[in-house]
């Protein structure tokens, strides 16, 4: 049993990992455009500024998370990537050229993939009933992260000072800013971050696996045909296995034994055939109806939702005139809508289930995408019309989000094996992650183009939607023990 002092320390240390990727997030974003523009980058630059972030975070999100499925540990893992983002920082704040300032985002960018860990152990350490509002505090930590950000920059853009050869202005501050945040935070984990053990629910169910192995998953003589099989390839016949003295019977499996040249023992080849099984159904398990859809909906929503933040900086800067003190503000109250929609889920998934959830969302993100396609394709008016129309937007976005994050997080939990969350979740994050690189790619390329990259993501998220729709008697938890049973059952039928 856990011990409650160390449990909280833990979810605290976690909050405050989360809100301070928010807070990143929020105080590069609203000043990246203007500062590529101090370095004579190309527009293009931007796109590929905030994609970069996302790329290594793919990548490193299942790394870390095997890591994590294989050692039950975190703690290490939180330490290690948390170096990634002060050294990321760090070379943000120096920007030199274009170049380091985007080598700065790929290096800060390894970082996030510690994310797929702790969404490992919050599996874990929790029950399917409480999944879905635990997620949403954290998530909702984040968002406090985002809202706390712009009011960094008011007291950021007003640095004008040199630290020895560097120079502290409101385009650099941001990255020293993070980079002293991060420092903090390696100190925060060290004294307050413990790696606990899973919750009883989990030790429970743990033990019927255990039961269960007493039987083979492979029957003795496969998996003696199945090492001898392997042990050919490259061999002549002579040397793969030596008879027993007596002569033994060809078909008396058991009595032969692998010579040791390299070669499988009987012990040996039947936990190599174990693991076999074990990948083949990881395999299956990743691309059955349900958890495709769910991969989808991470996606889409991220592409869609990356897009329009690409977006909506050069059209406040050219039609409304915004600069980054106006663009923050805009950030800020972005934030507050955000952390009201995670506490308005919070209430309704102790209520509804998680997939009603998911499609309220998508019918908020199908109106958004429908008023942006209408009124932000091609603006017009005056100021205050432009203003509204941009409001009522970025509104409708930004309360979908909530919805489906939640639900789509808590519903990918409950549809994979516990045992493999770590991976799992480093696996949706980098789908998540490939879509934040390709939305600000496609939606930089296209500012002049507004009626092509809306289009687009109209058409992505009715794809979404009529998926979940087909699919909607799937997006439920499966029995206990469910997906266990199938990683043995399947590989043998």
């Amino acid at each position: 049993m856990a011990d409650p002092r160390r449990k909280k320390l833990t979810s605290v240390a976690i909050a405050l990992l989360f809100l301070s990727g928010g807070i990143e997030y929020a105080v590069i974003l609203p000043t990246i455009w203007a500062y590529l523009q101090t370095l004579h980058a190309e527009p293009y630059f931007l796109g590929l500024g905030i994609s970069a972030f996302s790329l290594t975070g793919l990548l490193a999100g299942p790394l870390f998370g095997l890591w994590s499925d294989r050692t039950q540990r975190t703690k290490a893992i939180i330490l290690f990537a948390n170096t990634f983002e002060i050294a990321g920082n760090f070379m943000y704040f120096m920007g030199i050229s274009k170049w380091l300032l985007l080598g700065s985002r790929l290096v800060a960018g390894v970082g996030t993939g510690a994310g797929a860990s702790i969404f490992g152990y919050l599996t874990r350490s929790t029950t399917s009933q409480e999944r879905a509002t635990v997620f949403a505090v954290v998530m909702a930590c984040r968002q406090v992260g985002l809202l706390i950000g712009p009011a960094c920059n008011l007291f950021l853009r007003l640095c004008n000072f040199c630290l020895g050869p560097f120079e502290v202005n409101k385009f650099t501050s941001p990255g020293l800013f993070m980079c002293l945040l991060w420092i903090l935070l390696q100190f925060v984990v060290m004294a307050m971050y413990y790696d606990l053990p899973p919750s009883a629910h989990l030790q429970r169910a743990a033990l019927v696996p255990q039961e269960e192995e007493e039987e083979p998953l492979v029957p003795h003589d496969a998996g003696l045909e199945e090492g001898a099989e392997n042990s050919r390839y490259g061999s002549t016949g002579s040397d793969l296995r030596a008879a027993t003295p007596g002569g033994p019977d060809p078909h008396a499996g058991d009595e032969y034994r692998y010579v040791p040249n390299g070669h499988l023992t009987e012990e040996e080849a039947r936990d190599k055939g174990k693991s076999q099984l074990q990948n083949l159904s990881t395999m299956k398990e990743y691309l059955r109806e349900e958890v495709v859809v769910l991969l989808t909906a991470q996606f889409i929503t991220l592409f869609n939702q990356t897009a329009l933040e690409t977006m909506v900086t050069p059209i406040t800067q050219r039609y409304l005139n915004f600069g980054e003190l106006e663009n923050s503000i805009m950030y800020f109250l972005c934030g507050i809508e955000v952390i009201c929609g995670f506490f308005l889920v919070r209430c309704l998934s102790t209520r509804l289930p998680d997939r009603v959830i998911l499609v309220l969302g998508l019918i908020i993100c199908n109106v958004a995408c429908v008023w942006c396609l209408l009124f932000l394709a091609r603006p017009q008016g005056s100021f205050g019309i432009l203003l509204g129309e941009l409001v009522v937007g970025v509104f409708l976005q930004v309360l979908g989000l909530p919805f489906v994050a939640v639900s789509q997080v808590s519903l990918f939990s409950k549809v994979t094996a516990e045992r493999t969350q770590g991976f799992s979740q480093g696996l949706r994050r980098s789908v998540g992650g490939v879509a934040t690189i390709l939305g600000p790619l496609w939606a930089g390329g296209l500012t002049d183009n507004l009626f092509i990259m809306l289009g687009v993501m109209m058409g992505l998220l009715s794809l979404l939607t009529v998926m979940v729709g087909l699919s909607y008697t799937y997006l439920v938890e499966p029995p206990r023990g469910y997906l266990s049973e199938t990683s043995q059952e399947e590989p043998s039928s």
